[in-house]
């Protein structure tokens, strides 16, 4: 168990890392004078660099060596790259174009998508009230394209896009940092030819001014921080306060529609808006409810091995006999339902 004052550095840490994801529209106006393809190029782009020195300053080398022999593994880091790369400009486009609440949806819609996801993809089996909780979201999706008479897709992309992102990183297995560095050595080449094909073609707004060039540049320091601080917070926390915390940025992007660009929301699209956080309610408050029985069953499994064990050998004896209790009743992050930080999504 986390010491206490080591959960609170965790919580600052995921608290600041949702609230730069969440405030990332503000960032992404800022350069609306781009095209939404130039400003990817360019995260893509200086991503690398911010990569290559964290892993200087962290010494993790020793993964590259292994990853190149293994062409599979290389193949899904293909594959999550072009995932992530359509999540990353879907996004930056909706927001420089005033679809932020529609963006909202997308992120809070997510943790639904990744549970049908398990079903469906890795056959993992669901709770009640998470069948519940699916059944919500598929009627807030139907309330959704009556209000905006059209299918919600740019939320659904999104939701879609980074489930199906989250499902591939599984089978690559590799920590945040060294998936960050791999997908962006492969987004260099081609983000790299784009920006001189813009540049030749005149088209490029990085020569416009040296604002307009800092700010493109920063864009993988933008990328790169919250990572960090998400990093530092995973750590710390255990995975159900994760979960509640992801909740954060899309809270914070809804708000930035609603107040900072002033989108529409009518009454209908407030019903679907309700009835997603309903769901989104359902699956934390089942969660807390799955993570509070297993620590009651480990600590009862402990209590009974340490009644048990002699006095003089309780202390050696109860540790040993309540690992396996431990690791029964320990819920993981493989199990259906439980809500899954986004990672870098925005």
């Amino acid at each position: 168990m986390q010491p206490r004052s080591d959960q609170r550095t965790g919580l600052a840490y995921g608290i600041a890392a949702y609230t730069m994801w969440g405030l990332l529209p503000l960032y992404w106006r800022l350069l609306d004078d781009a095209a939404p393809s130039e400003i990817l190029a360019h995260r893509m782009v200086w991503s690398l660099p911010v990569a290559v020195v964290l892993l200087a300053v962290l010494r993790r080398w020793s993964w590259i060596g292994p990853l190149l022999r293994q062409p599979r593994r290389l193949g899904l880091i293909l594959v999550s790259t072009v995932v992530i790369s359509a999540n990353w400009f879907l996004y930056i486009w909706a927001v420089n174009s005033g679809h932020v609440l529609e963006a909202s949806l997308g992120y809070f819609i997510n943790p639904l998508v990744s549970i049908a996801f398990g079903v469906l993809v890795l056959r993992e089996r669901l709770r009640p009230l998470q069948w519940a909780a699916v059944g919500i979201g598929t009627l807030a999706v139907l309330v959704m394209t009556v209000a905006y008479g059209r299918m919600p897709w740019i939320a659904l992309a999104l939701a879609f896009s980074f489930a199906t992102y989250g499902l591939v990183k599984k089978g690559i297995k590799l920590d945040g940092i060294e998936g960050f560095s791999a997908e962006t050595a492969l987004q260099l080449l081609p983000a790299l030819g784009f920006l001189v094909f813009l540049g030749l073609r005149g088209d490029a707004s990085f020569t416009t001014g040296a604002g307009q060039a800092l700010l493109l540049s920063a864009c993988g320091v933008a990328t790169a921080v919250p990572l960090i601080c998400f990093g530092a917070s995973a750590v710390r926390l255990p995975l159900t306060m994760i979960g509640m915390l992801q909740y954060l940025a899309p809270t914070f992007q809804f708000l930035l529609g609603l107040t900072v660009f002033h989108e529409t929301m009518p009454p209908e699209r407030w019903a679907g808006f309700a009835l997603v956080w309903l769901a989104l309610a359902m699956l934390t408050w089942d969660a807390l409810r799955t993570a509070g029985r297993a620590r009651a069953a480990l600590a009862e499994a402990a209590a009974r091995a340490a009644a048990a064990a002699p006095p003089q050998e309780a202390t050696t004896e109860t540790a040993t006999e309540a690992a396996p209790a431990a690791a029964a009743a320990q819920p993981t992050a493989e199990q259906p339902g439980t809500p899954r930080p986004p990672g870098l999504t925005q």
